[in-house]
């Protein structure tokens, strides 16, 4: 398997999954007729596990963060068919946000470009190549650098050999390159009336989780759709993240059913701060963005929030608020490893 994370329930044979964790997780994987027979060498994992271990490998501490409180800006952009206009916004958007005191500023999905298949070809730009092969790219190591603040840079269509991607770019302080998270979960719709779209049709998905520390914590990256996979989150909690960010694009079908409640979701899950930052709404586009850029507490308590509008929002995350929601109602001691486990199998292929 290529990484990411698999769940795993107790059989009634008898297996201890930490003293031979890979060996569980082949007979798990193995698929179609032979996972039954394979099955056979678990051991009772229902008495293997006490209670609160629901974690392969158990879970990573959580650093402690470099920050206790920081600033962050979400910049709901407008998005054109203008790429130079799109690049220049964006640069004045982070430099007005960093003017005032914010340190970390999270960007929307996909906004040097308009959001569909026939743009993503035409925008998309070698980010590994970087300066005049990826001008967006390139934009934004030099603000993080010259302003120096940590960007998160929404996502822009990335090209890399034959295949696009859908790309967030983390840039540090220092303006290098931290991270490079490609959309996981690809975004394929079709509900007859309302709208269908296949990213599939161009893109090539993710191949890997992308979890990063920045100088205001360690941060898990996630892109739009990504966000309705209560796993990645949990992967990245489990890997010690002090905050999850989405840039992401949800319309006018899935955004007032389901942008919200899946952020307040993961957050509450997990008892970290959900960040997430939109495009503005064009109602004159092919693709009609939902708006309303928003930021979580770790009860799942919505802190703040835009309309629809193109608007830059600045919010304080206070890192004292997680430890002391966990201490409220500790979930992390209430799981059930007797029942269920979070195989995390990128970690396990590596140790």
């Amino acid at each position: 398997m290529r990484g990411g994370l698999a769940l795993l329930t107790p059989t009634l044979q008898s297996f201890n999954l930490f003293s031979s964790p890979k060996k569980c997780l082949l007979a798990f994987s193995a698929g179609n007729g032979r996972t039954r027979s394979r099955l056979t060498s678990f051991s009772a994992m229902a008495s293997a596990f006490k209670p609160e271990q629901a974690r392969v490998p158990p879970p990573v501490q959580s650093p402690p963060p470099p920050v206790s409180k920081f600033m962050i800006a979400l910049c709901q952009l407008s998005v054109t068919a203008d790429k130079e206009r799109n690049i220049a916004h964006a640069r004045k958007a982070i430099m007005d946000a960093a003017e005032k005191g914010t340190q970390l500023v999270l960007l929307p999905e996909i906004w040097n470009s308009p959001y569909s298949n026939d743009s993503f070809p035409v925008y998309a730009e070698d980010i590994d190549a970087g300066g005049d092969a990826s001008p967006s790219s390139s934009m934004l190591a030099e603000v993080a650098r010259s302003l120096h603040i940590t960007i998160i840079g929404g996502s822009i269509p990335e090209r890399s050999g034959d295949h696009l991607y859908n790309t967030c770019c983390v840039f540090g302080t220092d303006g290098k390159l931290m991270a490079k998270h490609r959309k996981i979960h690809l975004f394929d719709i079709d509900i007859p009336g309302k709208i269908t779209f296949m990213e599939s049709k161009t893109l090539t998905a993710g191949e890997r989780p992308t979890i990063v520390d920045t100088d205001v914590g360690r941060i898990g990256i996630g892109i739009c759709h990504d966000i309705c996979f209560q796993e990645l989150a949990m992967l990245y909690a489990a890997k010690g993240a002090h905050f999850l960010c989405y840039p992401g694009a949800f319309n006018m079908t899935t955004g007032p059913l389901h942008w919200e409640l899946l952020q307040r979701a993961r957050a509450a899950d997990n008892q970290l701060y959900v960040a997430t930052c939109s495009p503005a709404r064009d109602a004159g586009a092919g693709y009609v963005a939902w708006g309303h850029s928003t930021l979580v507490g770790p009860f799942g308590e919505v802190i703040a929030t835009t309309e629809h509008e193109e608007t830059t929002i600045i919010v304080e995350i206070d890192y004292s608020l997680i430890e002391l929601r966990r201490s409220n109602l500790p979930l992390e001691k209430q799981r059930r490893g007797d029942l269920y486990q979070l195989v995390d199998v990128q970690r396990l292929n590596s140790g």
